[in-house]
């Protein structure tokens, strides 16, 4: 047996979501569909390094499976294309050590949330940018960014429906506000993220942005672990997970 690494992109919008589940077509169940059509019939379970929601898309998610197949390495990613759908794309793969694990090994990720805050839409991109047309003060939000570096307790920033009983520490090494043309692009990385984390720390800035909350609502928050003083969940389609490091 050989282990394979994969770095995946895909299209979230048609998904409920990364992992496997009950009701709904996930991520996970095509890849492990065509990797079954691949080994004829065999079921290759899939680890990936974490789940992502309903509708919230990939460029650099990574997973692995071991496979008893004799491909050569740079054969897997054409083979994989015939067989996925084309809202998925196997754009890597590589055998690695069998003592890799995709989700036991991740150092950092780093996640990019889109924000249309202009009143005209643009069709083409309404899968992948949340469109909220409201007047922001830039210079505000990109001042309150910088509060969530550092090592801290995120309860306040993790939606109510998490099943982790465990701390909620987590390390952020970076998080910026960009404007790019019309859109603002919030990129944030760290050594793991909880349940709706980025999605939430994206609504509490908008809501600076509005002047419906101060610079100082993100420490508050940190320091209190008070879910109500943070910011509404933005929607999934907006958010990105975007490298994954090893």
């Amino acid at each position: 047996m050989k282990r394979v690494k994969c770095t995946v992109e895909y299209d979230g919008t048609g998904y409920s979501g990364f992992q496997i589940q009950p009701n709904g077509k996930t991520v996970q169940e095509e890849l492990e569909k065509a990797l079954r059509t691949m080994h004829k019939g065999e079921h290759v379970r899939i680890i990936a390094s974490g789940r992502t929601d309903a509708g919230v898309h990939a460029k650099g998610q990574v997973f692995h499976f071991d496979t008893s197949l004799a491909v050569p390495e740079n054969r897997w990613v054409r083979a994989l294309e015939t067989l996925l759908p084309s809202d998925i794309y196997v754009k890597q793969a590589e055998y690695v050590e069998e003592s890799f694990h995709a989700q036991f090994d991740v150092k950092e990720k780093e996640y990019r949330y889109y924000v249309r805050p202009v009143r005209s839409r643009d069709v083409f991109r309404r899968r992948t940018v949340y469109h909220h047309p409201r007047n922001l003060d830039m210079e505000k939000m990109q001042e309150a960014v910088k509060q969530f570096v550092g090592t801290h307790d995120f309860t306040a920033f993790c939606s109510a429906k998490t099943t982790l009983k465990g701390n909620k520490i987590r390390t952020v090494s970076r998080a910026e506000l960009n404007v790019i043309g019309e859109e603002l692009e919030f990129i944030v990385r760290g050594n793991g993220f909880l349940y709706n984390m980025v999605r939430i720390m994206m609504g509490t800035l908008l809501e600076i942005g509005e002047g419906k909350k101060e610079i100082d609502t993100i420490p508050r928050a940190l320091a209190e672990h008070n879910r109500r003083l943070a910011g509404f969940t933005t929607p999934g389609h907006g958010l990105f997970l975007w490298e994954v490091s090893y």
